[in-house]
């Protein structure tokens, strides 16, 4: 079996593929081109968001393949800082006008906090994020989307949305990589059957910098990029590498290997590496000023 070929069955019944394209920083002009190759090298999953400003060119990109629209698993993101339910729902119908399509496959709450408060805020907008998953579950019911998700939750986060809403999250989206691997959030998650995916499997490219990494990859005779996105595999997660690059997109995909479970426990033990100038990222720890 391919790995485009691969998914998982979320807590509603819908497969997710594995294997997806991740379109962060590619401007709205060239995503097209982007989504329309990795479409046809076989990948069957887009991941974009509001916040990365190129839905436009994204739904432009899936309308152009050849491939029709419902083998296609389209996801966006409802940006960090909207906490209420007319935002909320306002951004979801101005994301399928932007798009052009008449369904997203899956929505998620992009971060629990607004971008400027997170590594410096307490504030966990527990309420605000009710206010956004019920803005999310109405237009599920209105079939505008199929189904919902989060990204970055921890703990706390998925708890207050389990209790106290009607739907559970069907995947918490969280940054895992070598040197930096959450595995009791990935477990806990995964416990609640909430499907894990892996943004980020390569640290921005900070990966690529890595000694052990690199010792490790020329010890499986796979370039480094692959080495982190199967760590990722391994881990029984989406994975969701980023770059608009044809070569890489198949290169990304050919993981046809398999890490022994000690390298796995070498690899995983990884401390955190130096983001360099992505460091300023608030995912990656860095502060909005």
């Amino acid at each position: 079996m391919s790995v485009f070929d691969e998914t998982y069955t979320m807590n509603n019944g819908i497969k997710i593929p594995r294997l997806a394209l991740g379109v962060w920083e590619i401007p709205d002009d060239k995503v097209a081109d982007a989504v329309e190759n990795a479409v046809a090298i076989g990948y069957r999953h887009i991941d974009t968001a509001q916040a990365y400003g190129n839905e436009r060119g994204v739904g432009e990109g899936i309308k152009n393949t050849n491939v029709s629209r419902d083998e296609i698993f389209v996801n966006s993101k409802v940006a960090a800082e909207l906490k209420n339910y007319d935002d909320a729902k306002k951004s979801i119908d101005e994301t399928l006008k932007k798009m052009d399509l008449d369904y997203l496959d899956m929505m998620i709450i992009h971060n629990p906090q607004p971008w400027n408060e997170v590594n410096q805020g307490n504030d966990r907008h527990f309420e605000g994020n009710l206010e956004a998953w019920r803005a999310m579950e109405d237009a599920v019911k209105a079939g505008k989307l199929k189904t919902i998700g989060v990204s970055s939750f921890q703990k706390e986060d998925l708890d207050n949305l389990i209790k106290n809403s009607d739907t559970k999250p069907a995947v918490n989206q969280i940054q895992i990589h070598i040197g930096d691997t959450p595995l009791d959030l990935i477990k806990y998650s995964q416990d609640n059957d909430i499907v894990v995916e892996a943004f980020s499997p390569i640290a921005h490219g900070a990966a690529m910098n890595n000694d052990v990494i690199k010792k490790m990859a020329a010890k499986y005779n796979v370039s480094v990029p692959q080495l982190c996105i199967r760590f990722d595999w391994q881990l029984n997660v989406v994975v969701l590498p980023k770059t608009a690059t044809p070569d890489h997109m198949k290169s990304n995909a050919d993981i046809d290997f398999e890490i022994s479970d000690e390298d796995m426990a070498t690899l995983a033990k990884q401390d955190k590496m130096d983001y360099g100038d992505a460091s300023a990222y608030p995912v990656f720890g860095g502060k909005i000023k």
